[in-house]
């Protein structure tokens, strides 16, 4: 999985969605925190990005140019981190090279996701979602595997046109859009259920009830 921006690998997002696919599929997750973010350092481009960030939020500016364009510059540096982790848990022997392998990522996770899962076939399905078209769309267009997406209708920083637009690029013949009412921090938890069940279909897992 990857995280929000923002964010960080042990957020309770991550926590909360992992617990899902480890207790109710039995599956094996893993998550990194992407560049100057968590546990690692930020450099001087991280806090010029973040500083220009919070000027435009204070001044009722748009968000989208900035977050974009930062994130595709995480995601330049993530995509080479994420093929390194894959390699190392294929070397695990509770792993090997023979299970099928998923990507989640909404927000920023959905910047990084996309470039890798465009250049990783050994991602077989992926959850993406709450991000702009931009840069990421014909990225898109490289990706036929089964997807599911999320879109915030309400969502103050995304329009519902760069949200469909993105969801429209994929070239997945098997794609499923999960709209619901609400802004871009308001995404329903039952999507997160949503996406472990989209998880076990495809990956011919039986769902235990979660406690």
């Amino acid at each position: 999985m990857a995280h929000g921006g923002g964010n960080h690998k042990k957020h309770p997002a991550m926590s909360g969605r992992a617990r899902l696919l480890v207790t109710g599929c039995g599956f094996h997750v893993a998550v990194i925190d992407a560049p100057g973010h968590g546990d690692r350092p930020r450099t001087a481009h991280d806090e010029a990005e973040i500083a220009e960030l919070f000027r435009a939020r204070a001044a009722g500016e748009p968000e989208g140019p900035i977050v974009v364009r930062y994130n595709d510059h995480l995601a330049q540096l993530a995509v080479p981190e994420y093929q390194a982790t894959l390699d190392a848990l294929q070397e695990l022997p509770e792993i090997g090279t023979d299970g099928l392998v998923g990507f989640w990522g909404l927000d920023m996770g959905t910047a990084i996701g996309v470039p890798f899962v465009a250049v990783e076939p050994r991602v077989r399905a992926a959850v993406f979602g709450q991000h702009w078209p931009d840069v990421l769309a014909e990225q898109a267009r490289q990706i036929t595997i089964p997807i599911e997406f999320d879109l915030q209708w309400d969502d103050e920083h995304i329009s519902r046109e760069e949200g469909l637009a993105l969801f429209d690029a994929f070239a997945s013949k098997e794609k499923s859009l999960h709209v619901n009412s609400g802004k871009h921090k308001q995404l329903p938890r039952f999507e997160a259920d949503s996406a472990v069940r989209f998880f076990a279909r495809h990956f011919g897992e039986t769902l235990t009830p979660v406690a």
